[in-house]
Formats: structure tokens, sequence, C-alpha cells
């Protein structure tokens, strides 16, 4: 009888509970209630991001391709002299503009100049560094003409130059600073120059960004950043140092230029990120690498090549461990890097595909007679067009990701 009792008790009383504890458990595993299990969700939809990240597009390799032809030739009005190597007569022009560079993962498309500046309609484009960020910009402009011929010169003041496109209402200028910070000469009788052989100085205020760019912050929709290439002692050699400056006055102890550098870095990456609206899309281009070889620019540096580098040899040529001519590339990138973290500054890595592009520098085909004895030969711009003509493709297309719809 007890037996029977028992039975009826767990069936009646024991197994519902069972069935009620089992429900109750399955909803807890498979109902979302919070910020994980809707990562869950997302990541098993079955419906794609319409919006996916920008594959790695710096990653690649240069395949030859004997279809592609320049956009533009010697008559571009925005050339300059020394970069117009077609004009220049620059042996294997031909070439050099041959190769094509294929990212690892995903696809690089040429840039539709007409698409390009209807996307940008009523919107400013602005580059801010050194001459390589104006060899950058000579390829732009030269392509997006393409698509406006009455794209006329431009000039505001603190602008170096630039052109504006009327059929879009666009413009895009370049701002001439080498440093980024302000910085100014500073006659003999000014701190640390003791009769060490010091003939002056240059003030760096690293708090302080120079006038060149200091109020642009509202008329720019796009801003690429550079700088790098005036930082070294071949700029500003020891009788004519760099002597760093802070609330106005001189830091102690003094800074070496690699240092001073660091604290230019974080002072003008704070103030882009306090100044600058959050709706400016904004670029740091890393270094543009040299290709010397033999010597600096002073010392017979040449760079008279026919062909790009093979894989291997990069590191040969780049690596600052093996402190070769053209070491400061990777070097300075890493620092910049650094300043960069944290921030809404998005990085335009364009020195690993650069690095290749031992063939692509105007070398000794500058257009001026005597050119290379008194300057050495350029390996540090590049011809246009050439290499700088797919930098704005990339940037094109990291432009399109972030402000077009198509």
């Amino acid at each position: 009888m007890a037996s029977k009792l028992n039975s009826r008790f767990f069936t009646r009383l024991i197994l519902p509970a069972f069935v009620l504890l089992f429900i109750y458990s399955t909803t807890l595993l498979y109902t979302p209630s919070g910020p994980a299990n809707k990562s869950q969700i997302a990541i098993s939809a079955p419906h794609p991001d319409p919006n996916p990240n920008p594959c790695s597009i710096f990653e690649g390799k240069w395949v030859t391709d004997p279809n592609r032809k320049p956009m533009y030739d010697e008559t571009c009005p925005f050339h300059r002299n020394a970069w117009n190597c077609l004009r220049n007569q620059r042996a294997h022009m031909g070439r050099i503009n041959s190769w094509r560079w294929e990212p690892r993962d995903c696809v690089l498309n040429r840039v539709d100049p007409e698409k390009f500046l209807g996307m940008m309609r009523n919107k400013n484009i602005g580059l801010v560094g050194d001459s390589l960020n104006e060899n950058f910009l000579v390829s732009l402009l030269c392509i997006l003409r393409v698509a406006d011929e009455g794209a006329k010169k431009w000039k505001r003041k603190g602008a170096w130059r630039g052109a504006y496109f009327p059929m879009f209402n666009v413009t895009v200028a370049y701002h001439r600073a080498v440093l980024l910070a302000k910085y100014q000469w500073q006659p003999k009788d000014s701190v640390l120059s003791d009769g060490d052989g010091v003939k002056g100085t240059y003030r760096v205020d690293v708090d302080i960004p120079a006038d060149e760019w200091a109020n642009i912050a509202d008329f720019y929709d796009v801003l690429v950043f550079n700088t790098g290439h005036w930082w070294g002692y071949d700029k500003f050699p020891r009788e004519t140092p760099l002597v760093f400056y802070k609330a106005g006055k001189p830091i102690h102890p003094p800074f070496e230029m690699l240092d001073g550098l660091k604290v230019v870095l974080k002072s003008m990456v704070a103030h882009i990120w306090e100044k600058f609206p959050e709706k400016t899309l904004k670029f740091w281009r890393l270094q543009s690498p040299r290709h010397f070889h033999g010597g600096e620019w002073n010392q017979n540096g040449s760079c008279v090549f026919d062909e790009p580098l093979e894989e291997p040899q990069l590191d040969l040529w780049f690596n600052p461990s093996n402190n070769g001519v053209n070491k400061e590339a990777r070097l300075l990138n890493h620092l910049i890097q650094e300043a960069l973290k944290g921030t809404d500054i998005k990085t335009l890595d364009l020195t690993h595909m650069s690095e290749y592009r031992s063939d692509a520098h105007p070398a000794i085909w500058l257009g001026k007679k005597d050119a290379v004895a008194e300057w050495g030969q350029d390996c540090m711009h590049w011809c246009l067009p050439g290499v700088p003509d797919t930098w704005v493709d990339i940037l094109s297309q990291l432009i399109h990701y972030h402000l077009g719809s198509g």
C-alpha cells in the first residue's frame, strides 16, 4: 500500500516539479537578457552586416597590369616641376605606371573622379604636413581635374596651394606645416647658444599648432595629417638645433629630437581631438619611405632603379635594427601610432605598400639643370603620375566607406 502511495505522490508532485524546472532553465539559457546575448544574436544573424568593416587594404602586393594607364599627363596645371617625371623624361615611366596594388583580402577599386567629386559635393578636403603630403595633393588634384577641367588654382590665407572644382563646389588644399607645431628661428644669443658652434636655434612650441593650420577646423570635412620627414639632423643639424618650449618656457633638461617629436605628436593629436568637430573625417598618413641606396641624399645616395623591391629585401632596407639609410620610417610610425591610440583619427598606413617602390622616385630627372649637383638625387618624393595615384585610390575608397552612400 505504501509503495502505491509513494508512486502516486511522485507522479502528481515531483514529476511536474521537474518539468517546470526544465522549462525554466531552458528559458533562462536561451532568452536574451543583456549585451552579451545581444552580441551572440548579432553574430549568428542570417543577414550580413550592410556596413562591414573595411578589409586590410594596406597589405598586399604589386602586380603588373599592362592595361593600367595614368589618368593625367604632364599637362596637368597643378604639377610641380620636380615631380613631373613625364615632362622631365624620366626613364621607364610606362613601366612605373603599369604596377597595380592588389590587397591581400579585398579589392581596391580605382577612383572614379566624377563619382568621388559627386560624393564630396559642397565639401572640402585638406592635407596638412610636409612636402610628402603636397606630393599626395598634386596627385589628387590632377586625378580629380579629369572630372572638372574648369578646376582653378585656389589660395586662402594659411593654405599653401590647392584647387577649387566649381562643378561640384569642392575645395582641395594643402597647408604646409612640416613639424605641425609652431617653430621659428632664434638668433645666436638665444638659449643654448654658448659658443659651442651653435649658430642659432629653432624654437619649437610643443603645445601650439603652426599658424598655417591652427584655424582650419571649421572649413574641412576630410583632413589628412602627416609629419616626420623634417624630424632629422639633416634638416636641423647640431649647429642649428631644435629647442623645445612648453607654456612659453624652454623645457629642461633639453629634449633630444625624438623626445621632442613624441611630445609634439601628443600635443597636436590632443589639439585635433579637442578643437576639430567629431563629424570631420580625420586621417593620419604614416611615413612615406625613402629609397636612398649607397648613402644619404647629400652623400651620393641613388635610386636609379628599374623594378620594385622584392618582399625579402624590405627588412634589409627599412628595419631600424639594421641601422640603414632609410630606417626612420618604421621608427617614426611606431611613435605616431602610439600617439593616435584612443582617438578618432584613422591611420592611413601607406608605408608598407610604398616600401616596395624603389623604382618610382624622380631620382636624377628633376627638370632643372645642375639640380642633382646642388641637392642630390630625389629618392624621397614620388614621380607623378606614379605611386601617389594609388594612395588616392585608397583614400577615396576609405572616404567612401566612412562618408559615402553608393
